[in-house]
């Protein structure tokens, strides 16, 4: 018989979420390439949107569901944390009940380990739950804690999270295999011949609206407020003709439409990498939709590539903009110069893309920023005629910028991650805070008019 691993996708505690193409990637890859070396995978995604047994439960309110396979999550209110107790907001739980968890746990009779992934560092409230409850009805079977909370606050996981071992070091699915075995958890099986690909186990999922692609992995560029580098430290790409026979997969058996880039930098060295893939997607006439909720860096953004990713089916289009002051461009990323950005617009525009299907990102909350500087940059996007999305900066241990973010905040950032959440804008002071409905309202006007 096949060993058993439960993987378990936690939930999200937080005061906003929503599902903007956002699956485990990760957590789907480990799947993947660990049935296709002989366990039997059971995939707990505890952001399922689709479980039919929660339609069953009075308590829920189903979630809309929106263009592209986007929409709200299963969402429960819950007492704030304590230590956020003044933030004047409703907290909630997203995902999916306690009940349907549990029976989902106690389907697996003899688990060989319970693999568990984490994202962002102020949703760990989850990570502990869902390891607590795992323990309840697998008391004496082995917990790996992965992910991004694992790698980024590996104290305060190891402290507090409850899993037997924490995941520190950046890795790939066969060290996760590896681990199992040296570790002592398991003997794993040798490799079978599987009748799916080697690719991120999507169709574990109990409903698939859009399928995450990474063309890439980690990032050239050193950013200031962003831990790519750190939790991917190689920059690594796969093969443009690997990437188009995964798309071309999961459109023909599963007859899907929409796909999310993940990559940190897509658009980087373009020419012996997303132009060939572009080209080829073009050639076989597919009727597919590409969106890139990560940003694009903009410089890389030519007449012949927007032309291309136009003709290729991209419909959201998101931009690292970040702010119009370029002395603090130079500070943070130095991603682009004067007049690069007009460049990349404009070429997108003269490509065929509707202003709406194009946005920029602003970083808001930064330690040390200015009111002053955040509406000048959303006047300045809103000038170009796209549309300008705030993008609430978070601090994030192990970037350069965490240190100034310190300095900043008058939360204890370093003690505790839920004052990482950047809903309470945690490096800004409150006179500043205060200014945010105004800078909406700014953004809101900008994006009707632009519609």
């Amino acid at each position: 018989m096949k060993p058993s691993l439960i993987l378990i996708n936690p939930w999200i505690y937080d005061f906003a979420a929503y599902d903007l193409w956002s699956k485990p990637l990760g957590l789907l890859q480990v799947a993947g390439f660990l049935r296709n070396h002989g366990f039997r995978i059971n995939l707990i995604d505890c952001m399922d949107v689709h479980h039919p047994d929660m339609e069953k439960d009075s308590a829920y309110k189903k979630p809309v569901r929106r263009d592209f396979g986007t929409g709200k999550y299963w969402r429960k209110k819950v007492a704030k944390p304590p230590v956020l107790s003044h933030i004047p907001r409703q907290y909630s739980r997203y995902g999916l009940s306690d009940d349907i968890f549990l029976a989902e746990l106690e389907k697996v009779a003899r688990p060989a380990a319970i693999l568990v992934t984490s994202l962002m560092t102020y949703w760990y409230p989850g990570v502990i739950e869902a390891i607590r409850m795992a323990r309840q009805i697998h008391p004496h079977v082995p917990v790996l804690l992965g992910g991004i909370y694992a790698r980024l606050c590996h104290d305060h996981a190891t402290q507090n999270a409850g899993a037997d071992f924490v995941i520190s070091q950046p890795g790939s699915p066969a060290s996760i295999l590896e681990l199992l075995g040296t570790r002592g958890i398991i003997r794993p099986p040798k490799p079978q011949v599987s009748k799916m690909k080697n690719y991120p186990a999507f169709d574990l999922l109990k409903g698939i609206d859009y399928i995450c692609i990474s063309t890439s992995s980690g990032c050239p560029l050193r950013c200031r407020y962003c831990a790519s580098n750190y939790l991917t430290p190689d920059y690594t790409r796969r093969h443009p003709v690997k990437v188009l026979e995964e798309i071309v997969f999961w459109h023909l058996k599963y007859g899907l439409r929409d796909f999310a880039f993940y990559d940190d930098a897509l658009l980087m060295e373009s020419d012996t990498h997303i132009k060939i893939l572009l080209e080829n997607l073009i050639q076989l006439h597919l009727d597919l939709r590409f969106h890139t909720p990560n940003a694009m860096h903009v410089k890389q953004i030519t007449p012949q590539l927007a032309r291309l990713m136009y003709q290729a089916g991209f419909r959201t289009m998101r931009l690292g903009f970040e702010t119009s002051d370029f002395i603090l461009h130079k500070e943070l990323d130095n991603k682009f110069l004067e007049g690069d950005f007009e460049q990349a617009v404009n070429n997108l525009l003269k490509a065929g893309f509707a202003s709406h299907d194009i946005g920029a990102y602003i970083l808001i909350g930064l330690p040390g920023q200015d009111i002053d500087s955040v509406m000048e940059s959303i006047n300045y996007v809103g000038s170009t005629g796209i549309m300008p999305y705030l993008a609430e900066y978070s601090p994030i241990p192990h970037t350069s910028l965490w240190e100034k973010a310190l300095l900043h905040s008058s939360y204890d950032l370093a003690s505790e991650p839920l004052f990482h959440n950047n809903s309470i804008l945690p490096c800004w002071e409150h006179e500043k805070i205060t200014a945010l409905p105004d800078i909406k309202k700014r953004v809101f006007q900008i994006r009707q008019e632009g519609r």
